[in-house]
């Protein structure tokens, strides 16, 4: 794996959503590192990947009420534990789950295993609520996918959390999670 600026000099092999994300951080006149690499499926695959973008990729779930009449995107740091009842009690939200796969292509056009802040670029109805773990707001860059679970970005946490969110015309809730047990 290589760490490179930017987009990819040949992207025509790249599906449409991962090109929509260069296109759009690229309009907004966001930096970003990028690296290419097969999907993770191990903890030590996502180490390599962080050690490459020098930041550790959040983890980033995608929830929903009983009901499903709420969605919500989680980022949190990747070595925390969810526990459901922890972040149920600070959203008023109770019964939380992972929302299904059709949900996820639905509002974020992303699929399992990509599950990115970048989707939110997708949500034009707003129907997806961000969650963030204070913790992922305490460092400068911040690591997500772009859509896709080939390739890794590396952007500042301000840009992404600033730029990027008020061009979206979405807001942020941040919840304090402990993780323990």
């Amino acid at each position: 794996m290589e760490l490179y600026e930017g987009r990819p000099a040949d992207a025509e092999a790249r599906l449409p959503r991962e090109k929509r994300v260069y296109d759009f951080l690229d309009e907004l006149g966001i930096a970003y590192y990028r690296t290419d690499h097969e999907a993770a499926g191990t903890m030590e695959q996502c180490n390599a990947i962080d050690a490459v973008l020098g930041v550790i990729i959040c983890k980033n779930l995608f929830l929903c009420n009983r009901q499903k009449t709420a969605y919500y995107l989680l980022m949190m740091p990747g070595d925390k534990k969810f526990k459901t009842k922890e972040l149920s009690a600070q959203i008023n939200s109770a019964r939380l789950s992972f929302a299904d796969a059709d949900d996820m292509l639905r509002y974020l056009d992303i699929e399992p295993g990509a599950v990115s802040i970048m989707g939110l670029m997708n949500d034009g109805e707003h129907k997806v609520q961000l969650l963030v773990d204070e913790d992922v707001l305490k460092d400068e860059y911040v690591g997500c996918h772009p859509c896709v679970n080939t390739s890794s970005l590396k952007l500042r946490t301000s840009d992404v959390f600033g730029t990027f969110l008020k061009k979206v015309g979405h807001t942020m809730k941040t919840v304090h999670l402990v993780g323990e047990d």
